[in-house]
């Protein structure tokens, strides 16, 4: 066995992984095409960065940390840098489609806020 070679259930391990966290990406890419409007779609994205970032990151880190050149960590630190913002993005795109859908009169549901007005603005050009 060659010194970068890994054994055999390394292998399968880390091939298991990434297949699993490309099946992930691919159903949450066609979750995207399939559902209409942007409020359903908005959770396919998150699946994506979430799930399949997770699963290639333990094939990733399996990989470069039995290479032989001790515990591999900068994957671990891409995984939790995108674990922590994609959901904090999806919040702020989320309120703001929310905010926009009820300016303009859509039917969504009403706000909580006392801050927040639910009636559509009148715009001065119209």
């Amino acid at each position: 066995m060659m010194e970068h070679d890994l054994p055999l259930w390394a292998q399968v391990l880390v091939a298991g992984l990434v297949l699993a966290g490309a099946i992930v990406a691919l159903l949450g890419s066609m979750g995207l095409l399939r559902l209409k409007s942007y409020f359903e779609r908005v959770h396919s994205p998150s699946i994506i960065a979430t799930m399949a970032c997770w699963l290639i990151m333990h094939a990733t880190w399996i990989y470069f940390s039995m290479q032989g050149q001790g515990l591999s960590v900068q994957a671990l630190l891409i995984a939790v840098f995108v674990a922590v913002t994609v959901p904090i993005t999806t919040i702020f795109l989320m309120r703001a489609a929310l905010l926009r859908s009820r300016r303009a009169g859509q039917d969504v549901p009403p706000t909580l806020s006392s801050i927040v007005l639910n009636e559509p603005v009148e715009h001065p050009d119209a």
